[in-house]
């Protein structure tokens, strides 16, 4: 029987003359992709044209995108103001119809979430003039005049999306202008915009007025709506029923996309609005069905499913009528087709890392192909010139999706791995209390790889001998690291943060955790030893935690570290290390006044990167094809690396070149595996 004829999910969806093949879609989200002044190029297209091919009912898209000149971030969204886009937007309509999905876009005005230094340089504009925490604005209270420009900027923005070839469109509330008339923190008039209900939704009634007479009957229209702010003086979830009955009672929108909570600050982000690791699965699901039963629209969600159990308990169970899997998608796009196929263990999971709402977004450490279907494959393709026998040394994330492509292509792969078990330094941050999950991305390569047939050897120190027995025509070198500490004046006195989370050494009862990178080893040591009882105290040469990271990860950290009250010292540099009385000082330059502080504890700990692990490259090198030289310019350009006939080439991956980070090393095993 095909999994569609039972499968809740791949039932068919309905919304006045449009129908979506299934009940599974990707909201729309900032992904980074425009072109130009916010253009959705051919790159953009095809991040999205990737979930039509595998499958998916509904695409929307345009992060926020602005209706009006005076809302704007410095980045990331789509420009609706004028009609040059619409070119555009009818070639994008064309690619997803082509390929069975819906498509649709977000339309905004940001308010006082806009920043007023981007782009045009214009005063950002509110119901009231409350700051917004995160973006920094004040805005100035707007007078009718705004209203009028606002509200036809609205409508002329949503003809502009029908005459795309869109299917329809929802404008942004929660957090949003809309949302700031709507609620009581932020919208403090005295006039017919403010106070009662009907008044806070006096504009977006008038919003959606002039859209509906912009578009006609025969165009989807929605509405991204809060179901409840969480916030103090916020509106809570009988008030947001309330505003969505009178919405709804208006006739003029079709659906509601609920969301929940609040989004003025980077925490609230991360674990309202779009909830991380370290939050729950599906937090607001049961939220989101409550509002459902209580309205006559459709009801779309999106908040951390990214499991085909939650969604299909969504589905059958009434909660939604549309499930929305975007990150889900961005770690594979082609989950639909997986479904259809019965091949659902197959599906790349989620895992929450949100390194795709980083400044690089929206690339997938899990998925390097992401963000990049314009050159990259999504899905590895046989070799058509023949195969040979590849030999990948190292089965940490690197090695796993190296030899994982290889396979792909049709290769023989063999790896070999000095450890007892895959997984490198990734297996390290599962001593996190908020990071465990991340030990799917080596579960997911483990299942491939055996499914492919590749042999895995542990406990395996390869030596040359070990590589050219295999007699291989392809070598990949993903040997990983070792700490690096040698830049410090009495560097025996220090432990390495990889020895406390891998449990070769035990936290002592006070201790110094140094952070040189601003990555994650250092701040989870620090908590790791918090939580078993140290006295910690956090150093970071950073003016913040977790510098490196994106913006998401580093507002956790800053919740964890607070959590259990570790206050970190910024801005110093670890110079010296030398012990007395049994215990041991660390001496600090400041990088900004050059100061000295000493502080003391019995165990001094530090993550400052690594230097890679070159003996096996050296020694192998010679003999290579390539002389161990990976081509830059074919690397670049998707081009196979050239090599001499009769030999093997080698090549290194991951933090075996340098100190880099899982993204990266991903993206190293892709672009050079899969034109090997």
């Amino acid at each position: 029987m095909n999994p569609g004829d039972t499968d809740p999910l791949m039932m068919p969806l309905s919304i006045r003359d449009v129908t979506f093949r299934n009940r599974i879609m990707s909201t729309s989200h900032a992904c980074g992709l425009e072109e130009g002044p916010g253009i959705p190029g051919e790159t953009y297209q095809r991040y999205h044209e990737e979930k039509a091919r595998g499958g998916i009912g509904l695409t929307m898209f345009g992060g926020s995108a602005y209706v009006s000149e005076d809302s704007t971030w410095p980045s990331g969204q789509l420009d609706m103001s004028n009609d040059r886009i619409i070119p555009c937007l009818q070639s994008f309509s064309e690619r997803i119809h082509r390929a069975g999905a819906g498509i649709m876009m977000q339309l905004t005005h940001l308010g006082r979430r806009g920043e007023w230094n981007s782009q045009n340089w214009l005063s950002t504009i509110g119901p009231s003039p409350v700051r917004e925490t995160l973006h920094r604005s004040i805005p100035r209270e707007m007078d009718r005049d705004d209203i009028r420009r606002v509200m036809r900027n609205f409508g002329e923005a949503a003809h502009r999306a029908r005459e795309g070839g869109l299917d329809g469109m929802e404008t942004m509330v929660g957090g949003h202008l809309i949302g700031q008339f709507l609620s009581p923190a932020t919208n403090h008039r005295t006039d017919e915009f403010g106070g009662s209900v009907e008044n806070r939704c006096r504009f977006g009634l008038m919003v959606h007025e002039e859209i509906r007479r912009k578009v006609g009957d025969d165009f989807l229209v929605g509405m991204r709506f809060p179901v409840d702010e969480a916030m103090q003086d916020g509106s809570d979830f009988e008030d947001c029923l309330h505003m969505a009955g009178v919405f709804e009672r208006s006739g003029l929108i079709d659906f509601f996309n609920a969301n929940y909570g609040r989004i003025d600050t980077e925490l609230r982000m991360v674990t309202d609005c779009m909830p991380a690791m370290g939050s729950p699965a599906a937090p607001w699901l049961e939220i989101a069905g409550r509002f459902k039963r209580e309205v006559n629209l459709p009801v779309f969600h999106a908040a951390r499913i990214v499991d085909l159990a939650t969604a299909r308990h969504a589905i059958r169970e009434g909660l939604l009528d549309m499930v929305a899997m975007t990150r889900a998608h961005i770690a594979d796009p082609h989950i639909v087709n997986k479904i259809l196929r019965g091949e659902e263990d197959r599906i790349r999971p989620c895992v929450g890392m949100t390194h795709c709402m980083g400044d690089n977004r929206p690339t997938c450490a899990h998925n390097p192909a992401a963000a990049r279907e314009r050159h990259w494959p999504q899905l590895i393709r046989k070799n058509p010139s023949g195969t040979t026998r590849a030999v990948v040394v190292g089965a940490g994330p690197a090695g796993l999706e190296a030899a994982r492509i290889l396979a792909e292509r049709g290769h023989s792969v063999k790896i070999l791995e000095a450890a007892s078990k895959p997984g490198g330094q990734l297996r390290l941050a599962v001593a996190s209390s908020w990071r465990r999950d991340v030990a799917g991305i080596i579960d997911w390569r483990l299942s491939e790889l055996d499914r492919l047939g590749v042999e895995l050897c542990t406990n395996r120190l390869a030596e040359i001998s070990d590589v050219l027995s295999e007699e291989p025509g392809i070598v990949i070198l993903a040997t990983g690291g070792v700490p690096d500490v040698g830049g410090i004046d009495g560097a025996r006195w220090v432990t390495s943060a990889w020895d406390v989370l891998g449990g070769a050494a035990r936290p002592a009862d006070s201790v110094i955790v140094y952070d040189g990178t601003g990555r994650h080893p250092a701040l989870t040591t620090a908590e790791y030893c918090h939580d078993r009882g140290s006295r910690v105290q956090a150093v970071l040469i950073d003016d913040r935690p977790g510098a490196e990271l994106g913006y998401a990860e580093r507002a956790i950290w800053k919740r964890e570290l607070a959590r259990r009250d570790i206050v970190p010292v910024a801005e110093h540099r670890l110079i010296r290390v030398k012990r007395s009385a049994g215990r041991l000082t660390a001496v600090f330059a400041c990088e900004l006044t050059s100061r000295i502080r000493e502080m003391t504890a019995e165990q001094v700990i530090a993550d400052c990167g690594t230097v890679p692990v070159e003996d096996l490259y050296r020694e192998l090198r010679g003999a290579s094809s390539n002389d161990g030289i990976t081509d830059i310019p074919a690397l670049l350009a998707g081009r196979p690396q050239p090599g001499v006939a009769g030999s093997y080439q080698l090549h290194r991956i991951g933090d075996a070149q340098s100190s880099r980070n899982l993204a990266a090393a991903m993206f190293d095993a892709l672009r050079l595996c899969s034109v090997m």
